[in-house]
């Protein structure tokens, strides 16, 4: 019930309101005391400089269990803090309070700072700290780091590389769902080769793959390929295509090749770096090809021109004094398929086998819905029948009408008019299901080997449980890598359940953050709870001092085709309140960069995590005076005087006293 509102200008500080009061934060202390002791085997185990930040957050979880509404509005009445702002320091802040409200009422206070774990200055302080810890010290222009997730081009062009790191990248994100050991140990020398050049301490984060389900390969055609340029608004190229030739039969990869082709092997035995090879592609359109690098496994060649290749094109390398030498295109990569479904549709989603489209019945055959494989097979036998089922970041959606021993029918509810198209390795989501899944698959294992060679940070991907962070630590302990900053995603309904058991089980490691992982995360929760869980995660790591990495779709537009949309400048405005915020990866990346930075050294001035600032507004220094004096016309109208008028009213009557 809403407290009754006093009539009269001073009752406010009524004696017994303030009582009142007095009696709710004593209450509200208590509960968050009692916490703490709950926390106590937490805080045991936690590294020295996480310690008072696992009792601040117990404090802080045991402040939110309780609506606090009523309460903070009476507060604000009084003039007083509401603890709105009170995540760094729970306790001092409640404490500040009632030592206001016992002197007006006459009441003894004595100071109960020795109990506070964190201060005013301290907790914020604190919170710095450990984002430097795990980051690295942010710029002097802006307060917020900028992450980039590194595209396989990095692994090869330096000059990409250097590139980002003069235009402001803080941590380079190398993904281990793609590419290869290889390429990430190369992304990684290269990003500090260009530290090193730039004089910028940049850090690495490698991100581990997790237990992800994904559609797997649906049946396609090998009938044609596309060499296809990155270019700009302007279609200008920004990056050739890059293809690799092998010999005949060969399964060596061309390291930077957006995908390989079978050619003679004495022909390619004849080429060296910056030869030219002419063709006529599939429309007879002329194309020509600049070999860049000759590999062990193959040749890696470049087309600034969008070019269709088939077992038919005919590659020729022309030479001034010799014969021109040719070869015919013996092998391309098979075309992925791609599925289109409309509502109503069914779908057969299978633990494996190839993805194929809609079978229709033949003699002694019954037609057969289109189906697709799923990478973690042993989640589809978790599956029950009326469970929600997304693909492709929540593009398609259905519902599960059957399942049984291990294979699911889908029926198809959420797609456009048109349909949608389903293609090979992309994401599915089971919002409703209660997985168990071992947090680290056997391939997280094998490239944790890596990560602790080469980088600064691990990413532990669909962190669902503390024991899921313990497995973790445990194995960087047994790499002799327990020195790496971990950083928790969260990105399903369950992660974000158990963020505060992830958050004290994390603790025991010397830096530790928070990724949200928002991409996942609105499929998994709902797209209209985002936004809530989103300021819900910033709330709980702050009281826990914990960075947070801000990430997905941020600038997306923009990195992509190179102009932003209005909501994502918005977005990545409130993206300050985070201690760094990742960008993807994207042909117009450094403008994407360039903007984000811009973006968070305007806002910083404005903003610090929940709290406004109030720098001056120079816009609005000064109104200017009305151009017409307005004349009263009735009686209740009354003249306005301007600004000068009234400065010389008040000169008048001060001269007259």
């Amino acid at each position: 019930m809403k407290p009754k509102r006093e009539s009269g200008p001073g009752e406010e500080w009524d004696a017994a309101a303030c009582e009142g009061l007095i009696r709710e934060l004593w209450d509200l202390r208590k509960s968050m005391l009692d916490n703490q002791a709950r926390v106590e085997p937490w805080r045991r185990q936690a590294d020295a400089s996480h310690a008072a930040s696992a009792v601040n957050l117990a404090h802080y979880l045991a402040l939110r269990r309780h609506d606090l509404r009523q309460l903070q509005e009476r507060l604000a009445r009084m003039g007083l803090s509401s603890l709105g702002r009170a995540e760094t320091h729970v306790m001092a802040n409640l404490d500040k309070v009632l030592g206001i409200l016992h002197r007006l009422t006459g009441r003894p206070w004595s100071a109960l700072s020795h109990e506070e774990p964190t201060g005013f200055n301290s907790g914020p302080e604190r919170l710095e700290r450990h984002a430097q810890a795990l980051f690295g010290k942010a710029p002097k222009e802006r307060g917020v780091r900028i992450m980039v997730t590194l595209p396989s081009a990095a692994s090869h062009d330096d000059a990409f590389v250097n590139d980002l790191v003069a235009a402001g990248m803080d941590i380079a994100r190398i993904n281990c769902a793609h590419d290869g050991a290889a390429e990430w140990a190369a992304m990684a020398r290269n990003v500090r080769r260009a530290a090193r050049k730039f004089e910028r301490p940049v850090r690495v984060l490698m991100d581990l793959g997790g237990p992800k389900l994904r559609t797997g390969a649906i049946a396609g055609s090998q009938d044609v390929v596309k060499l296809k340029p990155a270019k700009d608004a302007l279609g200008r190229v920004t990056a050739p295509a890059r293809l690799g030739l092998r010999p005949h039969g060969s399964a060596a990869e061309v390291s930077g090749a957006d995908f390989c082709v079978g050619v003679d092997g004495a022909w390619l035995a004849g080429l060296d770096d910056g030869a030219r090879i002419d063709l006529a592609d599939a429309r007879q359109a002329q194309r020509h090809l600049t070999v860049l690098e000759c590999q062990a496994g193959g040749v890696l060649v470049e087309c600034r021109q969008t070019a269709y290749i088939t077992t038919d094109t005919v590659l020729c390398q022309r030479r001034k004094r010799e014969d021109d030498r040719q070869t015919r295109i013996t092998e391309i990569p098979a075309r992925s398929g791609a599925l289109l479904l409309h509502r109503g549709d069914m779908l057969n989603v299978l633990p494996d086998g190839l993805g194929h489209g809609p079978l229709a019945a033949h003699k002694g055959r019954h037609a057969e819905a289109a189906a697709i494989a799923c990478t973690l097979p042993e989640a589809l036998t978790q599956v029950r029948k009326g469970e929600r089922i997304w693909f492709d970041d929540g593009r398609i959606g259905g519902i599960v009408r059957r399942q049984a021993g291990g294979r699911l029918e889908v029926e198809i509810t959420h797609a456009r008019d048109a349909g949608e198209k389903l293609l090979a390795d992309k994401g599915i989501n089971l919002p409703d299901t209660r997985l168990e899944l071992p947090a680290l698959t056997t391939k997280d294992l094998d490239d944790l080997e890596v990560v602790a060679q080469c980088a600064d940070m691990v990413g532990l991907s669909f962190a669902q449980s503390a024991a899921d962070v313990g497995l973790l630590r445990q194995r960087l302990v047994d790499l002799d890598a327990a020195h790496l900053g971990l950083v928790i995603k969260i990105e399903t309904q369950r992660g974000f359940e158990h963020l505060p058991e992830m958050l004290l089980a994390a603790m025991a490691s010397p830096a530790t953050g928070v990724m949200i992982a928002r991409g996942d995360l609105a499929v998994e929760c709902g797209y209209e709870r985002l936004a809530e869980i989103q300021e819900e995660i910033l709330w709980a790591c702050e009281a826990a001092h914990v960075p947070v990495v801000w990430a997905t779709q941020v600038l997306e537009t923009l990195a992509k085709t190179g102009l932003p949309s209005r909501a994502e400048i918005t977005d990545a405005a409130m993206s300050e309140r985070a201690e760094c915020v990742m960008l993807n990866k994207g042909p117009h990346i450094l403008d994407a960069m360039r903007t984000l930075d811009d973006i968070l050294r305007r806002m910083q001035s404005h903003q610090s995590k929940k709290r406004p600032l109030l720098r001056a507004l120079k816009a609005w220094a000064s109104l200017p005076e009305p151009a017409v004096e307005v004349t009263a016309h009735h009686p209740s109208q009354a003249r306005i005087p301007s600004a000068t008028a009234a400065n010389r009213d008040h000169r008048d009557l001060a001269a007259s006293r």
